[in-house]
């Protein structure tokens, strides 16, 4: 809960959500995400972890190099871009953004820690909405290691965030039996995170760099925290405000 008295929501997108399964930013799905907030900021206080910076460059540069280098220097390239589309979109809705570039380096040190939270929590005072992504110029583990989830639930853990959202490409996390009979039934609740590892090995997002394995890791680092977390479709326009009406189906990991 922030000063203000409002619920504080710890937004996790990834590259999946963002591209709608396209080679390219969706600046239709950056409106509705929007709009949402717009729609939602007297109730709730939102602080966004964006994937995406890679996919905004590829969609016009090409580079020559070894993989992993070349997808930094592509995010140096896409991340001003991004930042411009989530400006733009949320500033015609009266929103204001900033950008935080972050890496898991951040976490490890007190002083970092103490830094970070002083300055979001400024910046939501003042009514700005951090828009946070790993600094991958100088950081591989989101290239390598998962579209930004594991960062989403330490930065959840840090802002003390009453609910951590994970947007991905499926509706929740389905059960094992329903994907193998092709009838995709979600888990709709749970509390024990081992029961819902048990669930995923056949439910891997074929979009980003994440998969639910990364997403159950950063829900774990959340719920120790006693954090609730929501896996939802972010490819649904709405998706935010339809969770949170519970008008459609999406997976809670609740506290212990």
């Amino acid at each position: 809960m922030g000063k203000s008295g409002k619920k504080r929501i710890l937004l996790k997108i990834g590259s999946n959500v963002l591209t709608k399964g396209t080679d390219h930013i969706s600046r239709g799905k950056i409106e509705d995400i929007a709009r949402q907030i717009a729609n939602l900021k007297d109730e709730y206080e939102f602080v966004i972890v964006s994937s995406g910076a890679i996919a905004a460059a590829r969609q016009f540069v090409h580079l020559e190099g070894k993989e992993v280098f070349v997808k930094q220097a592509l995010a140096s390239i896409g991340q001003p871009h991004l930042m411009r589309i989530f400006q733009e979109s949320f500033r015609e809705l009266g929103l204001l953004t900033s950008q935080c570039l972050l890496s898991y380096s951040d976490f490890e040190r007190e002083q970092s820690k103490t830094n970070i939270l002083n300055t979001m929590n400024v910046l939501i005072e003042n009514d700005y909405i951090p828009i946070i992504n790993e600094n991958d110029t100088v950081a591989t583990d989101e290239i390598k290691f998962g579209d930004n989830d594991k960062l989403g639930g330490l930065t959840a853990v840090l802002l003390k965030a009453d609910l951590f959202i994970i947007a991905t490409n499926t509706d929740g996390i389905y059960t094992k039996d329903s994907i193998t009979n092709n009838r995709q039934e979600t888990i709709k609740s749970i509390e024990d995170i081992t029961d819902l590892e048990n669930e995923i090995f056949a439910s891997i997002s074929k979009h980003g760099t994440g998969g639910m394995t990364t997403k159950i890791e950063a829900a774990s680092i959340a719920q120790a925290a006693k954090i609730d977390i929501w896996i939802v479709n972010g490819l649904k326009d709405n998706f935010i405000e339809n969770a949170i009406n519970e008008a459609v189906d999406f997976t809670k990991i609740i506290t212990k």
